[in-house]
């Protein structure tokens, strides 16, 4: 019952973080190519705790960002897209550099890429507005991962941490379980 407890009280931090990072962006070099912080603190969450626990939180950031009146439905379809993506390559291939540095950057490219079908612009001026956000996200992602997961090792919730393996041993039962 306590890591029940425990793994509650993560998710709903973790929540808390994507939110409030997914509010901040920082300014391109171009007007329209802003940078939003949440891309690189996503994925470190998700390599550092699984993908279940990060779709999780992403799902309930989601409704905090709408609540707050911060996101449209148009912002969470896309972030939705961007998580499923993302996270699901990184909960299929592991937490490895090549997979980190890459599952931001394919995450928004596929997200604009629904955002193009849903609203009818122009693909390529969708993916040129995303592409220096793309090239931040490439390279800040696995830094911001090894940063989570090193703070995390010096707290209370380090058994949370997920190897570098897709696949973990369930205790209560013996079979395996996609994270």
């Amino acid at each position: 019952m306590e890591r029940k407890t425990r793994e509650l009280t993560l998710i709903s931090f973790l929540s808390v973080v994507i939110a409030i990072s997914g509010i901040f962006k920082l300014p391109g070099l171009i007007p329209g190519t802003e940078f939003q912080m949440s891309a690189p603190i996503a994925i470190g969450i998700c390599a550092t705790f699984g993908f279940k626990r990060y779709i999780y939180s992403g799902i309930i950031a989601s409704f905090i960002n709408l609540l707050m009146g911060t996101h449209t439905i148009l912002n969470i379809i896309v972030a939705m897209i961007f998580r499923v993506v993302a996270g699901g390559l990184i909960g299929i291939l592991g937490s490895s550099i090549s997979v980190v540095t890459i599952a931001g950057p394919v995450g928004t490219f596929i997200g604009r890429v629904i955002m193009s079908f849903i609203t009818g612009a122009s693909l390529k001026a969708l993916i040129f507005a995303a592409s220096i956000g793309m090239v931040y996200t490439a390279i800040s992602s696995y830094l911001v991962f090894k940063l989570i997961k090193n703070i995390t090792i010096n707290t209370s919730y380090k058994e949370f941490i997920v190897g570098k393996n897709k696949f973990k041993r369930k205790r209560e039962r013996d079979r395996y379980e996609l994270i």
